[in-house]
């Protein structure tokens, strides 16, 4: 018998939510293809988290194959409702948001599921562009007087990453997107990633999932207007404020050190006064943009993926509705 019910993850209210135990998300696997190997989930994962090829067997094959369902469904629906008012259709991506915080491995999530939605055979075209490129340069930060406040809402610049989906949604041939570089901790000048029609696109940010914001002229707008499909990745803050903690004693033993890096000024610290330091940084910065921003929007997902203290994911949270 299915293991199924209406429940919310954690303690935090949430509009009813199917939930599924992992053993009965992973039976869904069994009849979609997993097209990758060890050595492909080896060079997908992001620093700090062990996900391996166990894993995407038993979570992101059927969420993959639960997302192709809902993407080919969009998009014959668009091409029947342009048959329907005469007008040619114009091809769109369908786009995913992947959102949550800092250190709890939505980037694997996303590089995962591109790699996995790529390989399907009516879906083989997906981009994914992180939102750290609509971040304001540094120097704009600094001179707003929030460069402490980087990765909260008002640290990026909505206006060009609304123009940049509304392009996306418009059927653009070719829409580019700023690039950001993590060891300058910066905007890159000049540089950017060009997004060509994909099938499907990933967005994958700590705030996509924002609400929409009373703009200069009265709007209303928000940039998760423009998505087909959204997934919160979702973990006890104790579990990511110890995943962080990792994380950067990880990259002071090895990224801090390069010349070119913004943090080699933590490189010579010893380990505990390291550790000391990151959790100074979480609970000074990145927990309350975690609680106060991030995930107060964990109800406007589409999927939940509830992760334990390993790591591993627990159970997957689907919109009733």
């Amino acid at each position: 018998m299915m293991d199924v019910m209406f429940t919310c993850p954690a303690s935090t209210p949430l509009d009813p939510f199917v939930h599924l135990s992992r053993e009965h998300w992973e039976s869904l696997a069994q009849t979609t293809p997993l097209p990758l190997t060890d050595d492909d989930v080896a060079h997908l994962r992001a620093l700090g988290d062990p996900i391996d090829l166990a894993e995407v067997d038993a979570i992101y094959r059927p969420l993959s194959a639960f997302i192709a369902m809902h993407a080919e469904v969009e998009l014959d629906l668009h091409r029947r409702a342009s048959e329907f008012i005469g007008v040619p259709a114009r091809p769109t991506p369908f786009v995913i948001a992947i959102a949550g915080s800092v250190a709890v491995g939505k980037s694997s999530a996303a590089r995962v599921l591109r790699e996995l939605l790529a390989r399907w055979p009516t879906l083989p075209r997906v981009d994914l562009v992180t939102t750290d490129g609509f971040l304001y340069p540094n120097e704009v930060l600094a001179n707003r007087g929030i460069m402490a406040r980087k990765g909260f809402p008002e640290s990026y610049d909505r206006r060009s990453f609304i123009r940049f989906m509304r392009a996306i949604k418009s059927g653009e041939k070719r829409v580019e997107a700023p690039l950001y570089d993590h060891l300058a901790y910066d905007i890159l000048p000049d540089e950017v990633q060009v997004v060509s029609c994909p099938d499907i696109l990933i967005i994958e940010g700590l705030n996509v999932l924002q609400p929409a914001r009373i703009g200069s002229s009265g709007q209303m707008s928000a940039v998760s207007d423009y998505f087909d499909l959204s997934i919160y990745v979702d973990a006890d803050v104790a579990d990511i404020e110890r995943w962080y903690v990792e994380r950067f004693l990880t990259l002071k033993n090895t990224a801090f050190h390069k010349p070119e890096s913004y943090f080699q000024r933590y490189a010579s610290l010893g380990e505990e006064e390291a550790r000391q330091v990151a959790r100074a940084i979480w609970r000074r910065v990145n927990a309350p943009n975690l609680l106060e921003n991030i995930e107060p929007t964990r109800s406007r997902a589409t999927v939940i993926l509830r992760k334990g203290s390993d790591h591993r994911m627990e159970s997957v949270y689907l919109r009733a509705g």
